[in-house]
């Protein structure tokens, strides 16, 4: 599901597995989507991992530089 989904413009997506992946792809990557495993991930755990997700802002700081270079992979430019 993230490896399609990462085909697509502008989409950074994440599977993820646990509470803490949910929220650091987002704090870290800036992750705009986040993929779960319907067999592996029970609905509560799903319920929290998605809250951490939506309620966690990105961070920039040291992690802009590499938003900014997969962006640049995106339009085809060379690092």
């Amino acid at each position: 599901m993230s490896l399609a989904a990462n085909k697509v413009k502008g989409i950074r997506a994440a599977a993820c597995s646990e509470v803490y992946s949910a929220k650091f792809t987002r704090l870290h990557n800036n992750s705009n989507i986040l993929c779960l495993g319907g067999r592996v991930i029970g609905p509560e755990t799903a319920k929290i991992m998605v809250d951490a997700f939506v309620n966690t802002e990105f961070e920039g700081g040291r992690h802009q530089r590499r938003v900014d270079m997969i962006d640049a992979l995106e339009r085809g430019e060379k690092l």
